[in-house]
This record gives C-alpha cells, sequence and structure tokens, in this order.
C-alpha cells in the first residue's frame, strides 16, 4: 500500500462523463444503478484502496472483520453518490434535494466583517456542494478551494461545460509558493479560503497528530496559514445524510496565534467528531496512517 497520497484523486473525467450521460438521459436513480457496478469494480481492482478503507474500519473504528469486508463496498458507493449528486445539482437538478444548515450564521458573520476567513475542511463528504448552501443564504460568499490536484481542475472544466459553472475558484499549490500570494489576496478582498486539512504528500512540510487513537501527518500549510494571518478560521463539512439530503456543519475553531499544533489538535478531535456521526464518509482511500500492513 502505498504510503502517502500521491497528490491526484482517483475520479477521472471519462468517469464524470458515463455519470453526466445517465443522469441527463435517466435521471439520479438510474446513476445509482449503475453506481452498484462501479463500487464493485473498485473493491476488486483497486486493493490499495480497498486495503486502506480495511484499516480504517477495521482498527481506527473497530468494527467487526466482517463488518469492515462488508463496509468497503458501503464506501465506495456512498462516495459515488456523493459524486452524482453534486453532478445533478449543477446539472439544473438542485430542487430535488434539501439542505441543512447547522452554525452557518458563522459564515455569515464573518462575511459581515468583510475581512475574510479561511474554512478547514477535510475529505468526508463533499465540500464542494458548500456553494449551493451559500446560494441559498448570501450572494458575497465567493468561495477558494485550495489543492494540490491539477486533475480536479480538468474535472471542473468538463462539468462547467455540460452544467451550470460553478462559483468556487481553484488555487493550486505551486512550487514556487505563489499561491500563498493568491490567497492573500482572496483574504484581502473579503473572500473565503479553504484547506482539506488531511492529505499530507512526499516532499512537503507536515506536522504530526492523533486521530482515530493513531498518530498520522498532516499538511503543515494550513495549519501555519491559519494560525498567522489573524484571520476567523472555521471547520466546515457538508454530510450526506439521506438520499436527497445534506447536512452543512461550520464550527468557529478559537486559534491561538501561531500555534499550528494547537489548531491541528483541535482540527483532528473536529473531524474525529464527524466520522462519529458519519463514519462511512471517510474518503481518503490511501495509507493515512502510514501502517505496514492494514491487516
Amino acid at each position: 500500500m502505498s504510503n502517502e497520497w500521491e497528490g491526484k484523486s482517483r475520479g477521472t473525467v471519462i468517469g464524470y462523463k458515463i455519470f453526466i450521460f445517465f443522469i441527463q438521459k435517466l435521471g439520479v436513480r438510474a446513476a445509482y444503478f449503475i453506481l452498484y457496478f462501479v463500487a464493485l469494480y473498485y473493491c476488486f481492482f483497486a486493493p490499495k484502496n480497498s486495503r486502506a478503507i480495511y484499516y480504517y474500519l477495521r482498527h481506527r473504528l473497530k468494527y467487526p472483520a466482517v463488518k469492515s469486508f462488508f463496509g468497503i463496498y458501503r464506501s465506495y458507493f456512498k462516495f459515488g453518490q456523493t459524486i452524482i449528486d453534486k453532478a445533478a445539482i449543477a446539472s439544473g437538478l438542485r430542487d430535488k434535494f434539501t439542505y441543512e444548515f447547522d452554525g452557518i450564521e458563522n459564515i455569515t458573520n464573518l462575511l459581515d466583517k468583510g475581512q475574510g476567513g479561511i474554512l478547514i475542511s477535510a475529505h468526508v463528504g463533499n465540500f464542494e456542494l458548500a456553494e449551493y448552501f451559500f446560494e441559498d443564504i448570501d450572494t458575497r460568499s465567493q468561495i477558494n478551494l485550495v489543492t494540490t490536484d491539477a486533475e480536479h481542475q480538468h474535472i471542473k472544466e468538463y462539468l462547467e461545460s455540460v452544467t451550470s459553472k460553478s462559483n468556487i475558484k481553484f488555487i493550486l499549490v505551486k512550487q514556487d509558493l505563489s499561491h500563498i500570494f493568491e490567497i492573500n489576496t482572496a483574504l484581502g478582498n473579503g473572500e473565503l479560503v479553504c484547506f482539506t486539512g488531511d492529505r499530507y504528500f512526499e516532499g512537503s512540510k507536515f506536522l504530526t497528530e492523533t486521530l482515530l487513537g493513531e498518530e498520522a501527518k498532516f499538511p503543515a500549510g494550513p495549519f501555519l496559514l491559519a494560525s498567522r494571518l489573524k484571520v476567523p478560521v472555521l471547520f466546515v463539512y457538508v454530510m450526506k445524510e439521506t438520499a436527497k439530503h445534506y447536512h452543512l456543519y461550520a464550527r468557529t475553531a478559537t486559534v491561538t496565534h501561531r500555534d499550528a499544533q494547537d489548531l491541528l489538535k483541535k482540527y483532528t478531535k473536529s473531524v474525529e467528531g464527524i466520522l462519529n456521526l458519519y463514519p462511512l464518509q471517510w474518503f481518503n482511500y490511501f495509507n493515512f496512517w502510514n501502517v505496514n500492513k492494514a491487516k
């Protein structure tokens, strides 16, 4: 099993094309039907990913072996549903879904101040749906998503060619650190900058902290910046609850200036709380805890 995330997501443009076709021609339920077979395919032909999610279920959540085994399929299926839902909502089927706001006043309050803010999320649920939540309550909320995944941009470009244009801006992490200037500019304009704080990859600076009882590496960047820039910091997640219902959580983080480790510790506790409610929506399909073998 690969020890670190390799800096790109497994999803491809062709996969999105297939789901978009079924959504547009036959509806969301038809796309979900195809997903039964796609999820089964990944169970057998993505062994590294499957071992990683089995380790998470069996050794971090302490599920029984049989429940962990079947949980692999359920995890893939849930992840596929979030992809289909995103495509469906962007295709004009937004009114087919319902949305629950939990702590959204924490975001509107910082927008009222016009000072921008940092949102730290994780690869749980589907944070990119947050823009559709924000449209219901505030049109000022420009979101900038900081990502290392250039393939993500290609998927975004394809979706925009066949669906409504996303308002999310992508800031790609670059070797020359020019992305830092983009982040500062966005914050200076009173915009929201979102990081995912749970994917470290080889060659980048990292911090270590305990998550679900085991130490893991986390990217240092989001926590160093958030603890130094003197702007509000929120932990934000968008979680799938039922077939067509999503729940947004926004929690204000108490930040000690220049104490990135303390912020990371609060973040891991926050992620643990979310996973306690939504255990199958952990979508880090790699050797997150850097174990030699997923037993």
